[in-house]
């Protein structure tokens, strides 16, 4: 979905802050570590400590992860898709508003700054954005290099690090798709801040990966 870019952003107002703060309110709610709690589950404590949709599926089986997803990507995909067509969805307004949401899962001021990894969130902003096409997008792209590893690792159990490799190597992947299909410099900027957060998020995987395969150089 094309978008026109207005460098001046328009004459907001207060309005807007507004805007990005109850965005970041709503990606800052840790409906997956609710839940976890809810079954008696703290996910701070279960795996790698994550307390998002992905974990809680872990710890508490599918029906709550599944719950959790589907909670994680609406706090996304809700407070986008209320602008969406409005004064406030013109020019490089927007960008400030789609991080709003992923940034606020990722720095929960209700887990003291410790979110979560902000992979269901980020499918919500997408969805909201591009009309579902940038998501799906990253979907495959996920799907694929989720086949390459399995290929890789045959049948050795697939490591926290690969996951992490994965979510961040596919965003890096979808700027050339952005790019390919002339999406507007402030989509572009949206692109960026998200993978910015992506790798802040898995720094620990990322950090891990790097260092296993410097240890394979040596």
């Amino acid at each position: 979905m094309e978008r026109k870019a207005h460098p001046s952003g328009g004459q907001a107002g207060p309005m807007i802050i507004l805007l990005i703060a109850g965005s970041f309110l709503s990606g800052s709610l840790m409906f997956s570590y609710w839940l976890g709690l809810v079954g008696n589950k703290n996910l701070k404590v279960v795996g790698d400590g994550n307390p998002g949709a992905l974990n809680l599926w872990k710890a508490s089986g599918y029906k709550f992860g599944i719950y959790g997803i589907l909670l994680d990507f609406l706090k996304g995909y809700l407070p986008l898709i209320w602008v969406i067509g409005s004064d406030y969805d013109q020019g490089y307004l927007i960008v400030p508003l789609a991080i709003a949401p992923i940034a606020g899962h990722a720095f929960s001021p209700f887990l003291k700054g410790k979110g979560g990894k902000a992979i269901a969130v980020t499918f919500g902003v997408w969805s909201a954005l591009t009309g579902f096409e940038v998501s799906l997008v990253y979907a495959v792209i996920l799907a694929l290099l989720a086949a390459v590893t399995r290929l890789i690792y045959k049948s050795r159990p697939k490591s926290t690090e690969a996951d992490g490799l994965q979510v961040v190597s596919g965003m890096l992947l979808l700027s050339l798709y952005l790019y390919m299909r002339m999406f507007s410099s402030a989509i572009l900027w949206v692109w960026f801040g998200n993978f910015v957060i992506l790798v802040y998020t898995h720094r620990f995987e990322m950090a891990a990966w790097l260092k296993r395969m410097f240890n394979k150089g040596t």
